[in-house]
């Protein structure tokens, strides 16, 4: 049986009537494993299973359920748009609790699923897919196996006690799937969000006496600027994680000043989630680290080719679906960094046009946005790029327009096109025409000067 399963259901079962989830009541560790077992019931003998819910505890256990039945396990991240969902889960059995988003295939609901326990013969091997965010057509879909046995050597009991975890990103992204893996390996409680609200996330910390919590930087902008923070009680706070995109160094500078000593950011991809971390024990009295994401993380590597980060190692997909296992070889981040003489790793730009925005770090290419806006009637030519913003990447828009159109009837319409907020450009300038390099290219430096400029 595989690492990671013998693991998990060894927690549920020693985890007892502890609570292992809180969301509108509580979910023991008992009371999952049993829901887990009519989940395992219900799902019979299917090849790929897509998990299409939001924030619940029967998230993570149609996963694990589905992973027991030997099933490879596609997760739908909830910030895609939607043809890029219907794209990635064509040919599976989609779980989900929203059908009508599903207009074809063998879909199924939770209660279709809730069925008397079957025995349990698990694989050897667990096989889970995420889709690469922002593509075009069918998107890329990533392998992992064996980073989940990973997960089963990483968490384990604190000699502490249990913890209390609290998760407000989506479970079907990589960042919340293990998150609430690694509490439930941990023996430790959930307290299970769905969606973002900086007062909700406050008042979980005091009400709850939340000691692990990770939060993307607009997150944790949005919760060090809320008027009630200064009042609320964040002592119970032992480790606040930071990642999914790069994080200002004064925001990194201001959650150090407000929880203390216990602020830590990473670096990871979709294809390698663990790469490199910074401690605040690192950053107490060396301001000039605010800017890095830390040093590389035991097993895996990294170098600099042409300036682009490329890793290797432990932590790190099996490849692409479709394609050749990526074994030892070195994978490109489309990141562009450099190292200091300590090894520190400093994130400067990114390799191409792709934006991270949006409170899950979700990659944007900006030419989908682009023939996106430039479907608008009104619109002749657009480019979008990214700017700074004080808290993180921001989208920018520049359109040159063939008739009457404002900034919110193009910001609506790529709402519409996209149905995701972090595909709606922050601004809109209106101009002649776009600049062009020598060889006749939209020239976006000139652009990210002329938006940018003093």
């Amino acid at each position: 049986m595989s690492f990671f399963l013998t693991k998990v259901l060894a927690a549920l079962d020693d985890g007892g009537a502890h609570p292992l989830f809180i969301q509108d009541g509580v979910t023991t560790y008992h009371q999952a494993r049993d829901r887990l077992r009519r989940l395992h019931g219900g799902l019979g003998g299917t090849g790929t299973v897509a998990v299409d819910l939001r924030n619940r505890p029967e998230t993570v256990l149609v996963q694990l359920a589905a992973l027991l039945r030997g099933a490879t396990v596609l997760m739908v991240p909830a910030s895609a748009p939607v043809r890029d969902r219907l794209a990635a889960a064509s040919g599976a059995t989609v779980v989900t609790d929203r059908p009508r988003d599903w207009p074809a295939g063998d879909v199924r609901t939770l209660d279709d699923l809730d069925a008397e326990p079957a025995p349990l013969d698990p694989p050897e091997t667990v096989r889970l897919l995420f889709p690469t965010g922002g593509t075009t057509g069918t998107p890329k879909l990533i392998r992992h196996s064996g980073i989940y046995d990973g997960m089963a050597h990483l968490f384990t009991p604190s000699p502490n006690g249990p913890g209390r975890t609290l998760l407000v990103a989506p479970m079907t992204h990589m960042t919340g799937n293990a998150t609430v893996l690694g509490a439930l390996l941990r023996r430790d409680t959930v307290v299970v969000h769905d969606g973002f609200d900086a007062a909700a996330v406050l008042d979980a910390i005091q009400d709850h006496r939340i000691d692990t919590l990770s939060l993307t930087p607009p997150r944790l902008a949005a919760v060090l600027d809320h008027p009630r923070r200064p009042e609320t009680d964040l002592t119970s706070v032992r480790s606040l994680s930071l990642g999914a995109a790069p994080l200002p160094p004064h925001r990194l500078a201001q959650a150090l000043d407000v929880f203390g000593p216990v602020v830590g950011q990473g670096y990871g991809l979709t294809e390698a989630p663990m790469i490199a971390s910074i401690s605040a024990a690192e950053l107490l009295d060396r301001p000039e680290r605010l800017g890095s994401v830390g040093r590389i993380v035991p097993g895996m590597e990294a170098r600099l080719t042409g300036g682009e980060v490329e890793v290797r190692g432990l932590a790190m997909m099996d490849g692409y679906l479709g394609g050749p296992d990526i074994g030892a070889g070195w994978l490109r981040t489309g990141d562009l960094g450099r190292f200091d003489d300590e090894g520190y790793l400093y994130l400067l730009d990114r390799a191409d046009d792709v934006v991270v925005a949006g409170e899950h770090g979700t990659k944007v290419p900006t030419t989908v946005v682009e023939h996106a806006l430039e479907t608008h009637p009104a619109v002749r030519n657009a480019a979008v790029f990214g700017v700074p913003g004080p808290d993180g990447r921001l989208l920018h828009a520049v359109v040159v327009a063939s008739g009457e159109v404002t900034e919110d009837d193009l910001k609506t319409h790529a709402r519409d096109a996209f149905g995701q907020e972090h595909y709606v450009p922050a601004a809109v300038d209106f101009v002649d025409a776009l600049p062009l390099t020598d060889v006749g290219k939209v020239d976006k430096r000139a652009l990210v000067q002329l938006v940018t400029a003093p």
